[in-house]
């Protein structure tokens, strides 16, 4: 949309980054909190499933029943969280990791699903955040992370659709114009009177 209003890569880039916030592209950075409330909790005596709990009631309290990193609209689990979840376990036999947040993260979707009664797995943010904060990153850097990644599809798009030339004013592609069908025109009475 950026393009075809005529701005330039870089603002395009720019606005497209801008769109992303806690709705679309905060998950990760919440689930990233989430866990290291609950790693402190641990660290402060608590079990682990006692941690999840408190964390997760404080967490639901405050913001709502949703958990970040958690469930998925279209599909009952996303095909892509235990194939990173299994990079991790990789990754914590080999010592390069703790595997502390892996289990944090699975404390989580045990809990979740022990509550809905149902299952609620983990879905990708929910995993990148497992993976960032293995990684040492805290949680604020989990949404510029998650902006990188997107950052290079962002680029590719603008390209793309500055490469095609056509320049709308709209969110509609040309051939989607608007047209009117409400009542027809009448004329106005005298404005004076």
């Amino acid at each position: 949309m950026a393009v075809t209003c005529g701005l330039p890569l870089n603002g395009a880039m720019a606005s497209a980054i801008n769109m992303l916030d806690d709705v679309h592209g905060g998950a990760g950075e919440q689930a990233m909190a989430l866990y290291a409330d609950i790693a402190a909790r641990c660290a402060a005596g608590a079990a682990l499933t006692a941690a999840t709990a408190t964390a997760l009631q404080v967490w639901q309290t405050v913001h709502d029943r949703y958990i970040p990193g958690f469930g998925h609209r279209f599909h009952p689990i996303d095909p892509r969280a235990p194939r990173l979840l299994a990079l991790v376990d990789l990754a914590a036999r080999a010592g390069t990791v703790t595997g502390r947040f892996a289990e944090i993260g699975r404390a989580v979707e045990a809990l979740l699903a022990d509550q809905a009664g149902k299952t609620v797995t983990m879905n990708i943010d929910g995993a990148t955040a497992v993976i960032f904060a293995e990684l040492g990153f805290p949680a604020p850097l989990g949404r510029g992370l998650f902006l990188l990644s997107r950052a290079v599809g962002i680029l590719a798009h603008a390209w793309e659709q500055k490469q095609q030339g056509g320049r709308i004013k709209g969110p509609m592609p040309p051939d989607f114009l608007y047209r009117y069908d409400g009542l027809p025109a009448r004329p106005l009475g005298d404005a004076g009177g």
